[in-house]
């Protein structure tokens, strides 16, 4: 790298009070130490796992020096018959490096699916080695005994990719073809280390991660969220090292600044080869992964929308064999045919029937999209294709009340993309309103319909429907990023209520793919808290860590107060648009 890019970026202007805590001690297990060792093909590495198809070179606690001096320490994984001219996969994030990872196997994917010789949500070993590939592991920045802080992605975060993209690209064994792959956060971080543009960084795919993390997470709607990663902080393990608190953040630096700014990779400066994956039916990265491949610069772009589990779905044999032929050809050079690769699969949930997997689509948003808008009328609570004639309103308690709008289908429809909502609301007593909207499919007696479960015991983290929210002091919107089928708020300040003020705000659902038939009904709800749905059920098999995620995931930072009004009608036409999409399967 030259010397402009060894400059070290400040994460953070000098004058932010970035919150930063202890990380959770080290435990004795994850202090290894330099040292190789080395694994029969046939081994069983956890019980009733799938066993290693190679003879495995293991390399343990490698030393990288960071631009900065900062030394972070790395596995590298690698097939024993072939030490020259292998192509690196890098799974970045601070979860811990040592193996078996906990959990092991990830919750919902069966043993036999996964070696357990993995980064937690990173490339296993007993697939990647097989097909030629190197598998490189670090502890980020802060994480098991690498020094320094752990920062929450950002651009401290990314240029560490950076240096050890490039790290990997030299290394004696490899083919100096680098790519980046995992889910959660180990796609979060691909989004802004491909933006610093490593010269060897070949391809990206990421699985399922948020982008624009105060938007689409941690201050979604721009109601602070903290919950989910207040308690993702204290799983991450560091020896003599402190923990960015993002979740602290959230809640001090509610409105976007340089310090969430900070976190929002420029993807136009992404222009190599991306495989992207969004979960069609949990609700943490969906919104994120989605925007992310809108925003992509990369003119060679996939993106498959599934409907099960980022894990379940990650270490599918399918699935492995399908990112297996993108990586194959970007890192490889191998003419396989992928570039005949639809550009856009979506899984099509029919909750109550079978679903449609993998439908080819040419572009995101499909090009096949007509936007129906969907007419509240407050007198008869009732979704409608007609705007109602007649002005009303219906009015709820806003910390604990609620009110629903339903409409039943005459005919098929399928409903792929972005939906988004325009209400006309009052704040009666109060001066803000926080707004919780949920969009589900119920059959044709009025029941909630779930998607199916292709995977048990994961974090329960969604409802099964299709999400949204918004403050509404903080409803003026972005004009650069707001388009006809998704409104972005600008987040930069607020616009509190006058008394007997009725403002129309927008606001954008988590994308959903939608079967619903002729005689079922979607309804609308629109609540003062976080509507989880009806039919989301706690697992009594559920374990500690497993519940503490999902009850810390359900509680953002609403402040209501008064009562919430919806008008409707002439002047104050409320509506929800859904994107209807025509016979595609």
């Amino acid at each position: 790298m030259n010397a402009e890019d060894k400059e070290r970026p400040s994460a953070y202007p000098a004058h932010w009070k970035v919150a930063f805590g202890p990380s959770t001690p080290l435990a004795e297990d994850y202090q290894v130490g330099r040292e190789t060792t080395h694994l029969e093909a046939g081994t069983v590495f956890i019980p009733g796992g799938k066993p290693l198809p190679c003879d495995v070179v293991w390399e343990r606690d490698i030393p990288i020096t960071l631009r900065d001096g900062v030394v972070i320490y790395t596995d590298v994984l690698r097939p024993a018959d072939q030490d020259t001219n292998l192509p690196a996969l890098v799974s970045w994030s601070p979860y811990g490096k040592s193996l078996p990872a906990y959990p092991c196997p990830p919750r919902g994917v069966p043993p036999e699916m996964f070696s357990g010789l993995g980064k937690f949500e990173g490339a296993d070993a007993a697939f990647w080695l097989e097909h030629g590939y190197a598998l490189v592991n670090p502890d980020a920045r802060g994480a098991g005994n690498s020094e320094g802080d752990i920062h929450f992605w950002g651009s401290v975060e990314s240029h560490d990719g950076y240096d050890v993209v490039e790290w990997a690209a030299e290394q004696s064994w490899s083919s100096g073809k680098v790519a980046l792959y995992g889910a959660s956060w180990l796609a979060i971080s691909q989004w802004g280390i491909a933006a610093t543009r490593p010269p060897h960084l070949a391809a990206i795919a990421p699985w399922n991660g948020i982008y624009d993390a105060y938007r689409t997470h941690m201050v979604w709607g721009g109601i602070p969220n903290p919950g989910f990663f207040d308690f993702l902080q204290f799983l991450i393990r560091g020896a003599n090292s402190s923990v960015e608190r993002i979740g602290d953040m959230s809640v001090r630096e509610p409105l976007l600044n340089e310090y969430w700014e900070d976190k929002i990779p420029d993807l136009s400066k992404v222009t190599i080869p991306a495989y992207i994956v969004m979960d069609g039916v949990t609700g943490i990265h969906p919104f994120g992964a989605s925007e992310a491949f809108r925003r992509l610069g990369s003119t060679e772009k996939w993106f498959r929308i599934n409907n099960t589990h980022e894990w379940y779905d990650q270490y599918t044999q399918q699935y492995q064999e399908d990112v297996l032929r993108f990586f194959d050809r970007y890192l490889k050079d191998i003419d396989n045919g992928w570039e005949t690769t639809p550009r856009v699969r979506a899984s099509i949930i029919n909750a109550g029937g079978e679903d449609f997997v993998d439908v080819p689509f040419t572009q995101w948003p499909v090009h096949e999209t007509r936007y129906q808008q969907l007419y509240l009328d407050a007198h008869s609570e009732i979704l409608s294709m007609t705007p109602p004639t007649e002005a009303s309103s219906v009015s709820y308690p806003g910390a604990a009340g609620a009110v629903t709008f339903t409409i039943t289908f005459e005919q098929d429809t399928t409903l792929l993309g972005y939906m988004s909502a325009r209400l006309w609301v009052e704040a009666q007593d109060a001066d803000d309103m926080d707004l919780f909207l949920l969009v589900e499919k119920l059959d044709a007696d009025g029941n909630l319909l779930a998607p199916h479960r292709h995977f048990a015991d994961t974090y329960s983290i969604s409802p099964p429907g299709a999400p949204g929210r918004l403050r509404v002091s903080l409803r003026e919107l972005d004009p650069d990023l707001s388009t006809d089928f998704v409104p972005i708020q600008a987040f930069r300040r607020h616009r509190k209520l006058a008394a007997g003020e009725i403002v129309p705000v927008d606001i954008g659902f988590t994308p959903r793919s939608y079967y619903v038939e002729a005689g079922q009904q979607l309804r609308l709800t629109v609540a003062g808290y976080n509507v989880r749905g009806t039919c989301v059920e706690v697992d009594a098999t559920e374990d500690e860590v497993v519940r503490a995620s999902r009850v810390a995931s359900e509680h953002p930072r609403a402040e209501n107060t008064g009562s919430h009004v919806i008008h409707t009608g002439p002047g104050y036409l409320s509506y929800l648009k859904v994107p209807v999409v025509e016979n595609p399967h």
